[in-house]
């Protein structure tokens, strides 16, 4: 389960399916049955897909070339919390932003889906992190996965938010030596983004992925200009179905590295398929550390 699954649901994404239809874009099982011409994969055999919709299910029909065969050390309910997350900041990380080794990546919302997969494959191409996220256990979670340091952004006791401006931008800065980070990893969105943003360095790039606040922020434009900052935005969704052999290879490569034991997906929680009103209402509240897998 993804956040975009709720934003199908309720009509806010730009692409609107007719109703009705099953949710759900990633699916990871054994093969329970193969067409008479199909070849290169068999009955039982562990695979994961993505699906577009129709994952919320207890069985889904796929085509043979949608299918990567699972390696021993990837199970069924993290690879099926896999695809979206980690294609998305491997596109974003390397892709779209250069990411090298040794540079410092601030990660907002870390110990959501999103802030796991990009403190993991951040630390896989070499990049020091620094995790923000508003409890103690999604905190401990990012340390878990691989952040040097964290940031608390959850409300205060005082009468701030624990994101208001200078908060983030000056431990953040802290945090790099004094010069600010390199790069800013935002699924959030809302009132940490201007803070944020004023923690990138010289040619810091910061990158919207999402807005899971539930607030689209206006960006200072001028925070822009100064010190040659770079914003870019991350399309992953749109550019995997324009791009369906490049995306393939993406997914392969980040299944290789789980094999090889450079990345390591953390177990997500897990509900039973019938109580999917309750984890995509968890899920949209941020009450869910990680990601979410329906069993069914």
């Amino acid at each position: 389960m993804n956040f975009v699954d709720g934003l199908f649901i309720a009509g806010q994404y730009q692409i609107k399916p007719p109703l009705p239809f099953t949710p759900g874009s990633e699916v990871a099982g054994r093969i329970a049955a193969v067409g008479d011409e199909v070849t290169g994969h068999a009955v039982g055999e562990r695979v994961m897909a993505t699906t577009g919709l129709g994952g919320f299910a207890s069985q889904v029909a796929l085509a043979p070339n949608s299918l990567i065969t699972l390696p021993d050390n990837l199970d069924a309910p993290r690879a099926a919390t896999f695809t979206q997350s980690f294609c998305t900041c491997l596109f974003a990380l390397r892709d779209r932003a250069h990411a090298e080794a040794g540079e410092s990546v601030l990660v907002l919302g870390a110990g959501g889906g999103i802030g796991l997969a990009a403190i993991a494959v951040a630390r896989a191409l070499g990049c020091r992190v620094l995790a923000a996220a508003s409890s103690e256990e999604k905190r401990q979670a990012a340390l878990a996965a691989g952040a040097e340091a964290v940031i608390d952004t959850g409300p205060s006791t005082g009468t701030g938010t624990g994101m208001e401006t200078g908060t983030i931008k000056d431990q953040a800065r802290e945090w790099a030596g004094g010069t600010g980070v390199d790069i800013v990893v935002d699924p959030i969105g809302g009132s940490a983004t201007d803070s944020s943003l004023r923690a990138l360095g010289d040619g810091g790039r910061y990158l919207v992925i999402g807005f899971a606040s539930g607030s689209i922020p206006s960006i200072p434009v001028n925070q822009v200009l100064l010190r040659n900052r770079t914003v870019l935005g991350i399309d992953w969704g749109i550019w995997a179905m324009q791009h369906s052999a490049e995306q393939h290879a993406l997914l392969r490569e980040l299944v290789d590295m789980v094999a090889a034991g450079s990345l390591h997906p953390v177990e997500p929680s897990s509900y039973p398929l019938t109580e999917v009103t309750r984890a995509l209402e968890d899920l949209l509240a941020r009450r869910i550390v990680g990601k979410v897998a329906l069993i069914p």
